[in-house]
């Protein structure tokens, strides 16, 4: 599996070579590169992304106020021209610093770190669950909770947690990854329908301008990412 990355930058030719450097390196998978963080908006709601390489000195809004104001971080890599950001820069929790003009070693160093960071959480988070075809065991205040999948309505992403929604008792929160808990699901059963959602599709009886509806109150909207096959499994259901 490749990372997949998104380059910010206001200047061409930056966004430009740290595209590039994305483009050659095997593990990472060029998603966008983008002239704004306005621009990395629409893409971020729509597409998971893992990494974002992002100029911190941008007109309008800057790369440190973006990733500030982004509530499901991805990992990040900060550049800039003026080394007196970093430490600014590591306060919100950066990965990385890449100093301009960005050499392809040191943008490789702090790809390289990111994925040893990505590979460690995954392996953290495979410690922190246990499934089976009919349920699983997730960690959750200290305790190992068993959840039946029949009972899962749908699942929430929120920051470094997920929260597990459920029929007739309390939403279980746990520290996971969507993709964590999405690779523990059986997937005719459950389906990624935005970056931010997993829905178990048994569950489903109302679908209205692509958005899903639980008990007449909750709408979950289905993203360009996921349209097509969510729109192939109700087409092959469809009476």
């Amino acid at each position: 599996m490749k990372i997949t990355c998104i380059a910010i930058d206001d200047e061409p030719l930056a966004v430009k070579k740290i595209s590039a450097y994305i483009q050659k390196t095997p593990f990472l998978e060029l998603v966008a590169e983008c002239r704004s963080a306005f621009e990395a908006m629409e893409i971020i709601n729509n597409r998971t992304i893992q990494l974002i390489f992002i100029d911190i000195n941008m007109p309008d809004l800057s790369g440190l106020e973006f990733v500030k104001s982004l509530a499901d971080k991805p990992y990040i890599v900060f550049t800039t021209a003026y080394s007196e950001y970093a430490v600014e820069g590591f306060q919100v929790d950066a990965a990385d610093y890449l100093l301009k003009p960005v050499t392809y070693s040191s943008f490789l160093k702090a790809a390289n770190k990111v994925k040893n960071l990505i590979e460690l959480n995954a392996n953290r988070q495979k410690e922190s669950i246990r499934a089976t075809t009919n349920h699983l065991f997730v960690k959750s205040d200290y305790k190992l909770i068993r959840i039946e999948l029949d009972d899962i309505k749908y699942i929430e992403s929120q920051h470094e947690y997920i929260k597990i929604h459920l029929i007739n008792s309390a939403p279980v929160m746990t520290q996971l990854s969507m993709k964590a808990i999405e690779e523990q699901l059986p997937s005719d059963r459950f389906m990624r329908v935005h970056r931010s959602y997993i829905v178990n599709l048994k569950k489903i009886s109302v679908v209205e301008r692509n958005r899903i509806v639980f008990d007449g109150k909750v709408y979950l909207p289905v993203s360009d990412q996921y349209k097509e096959i969510f729109q192939e499994y109700i087409d092959g259901n469809f009476v």
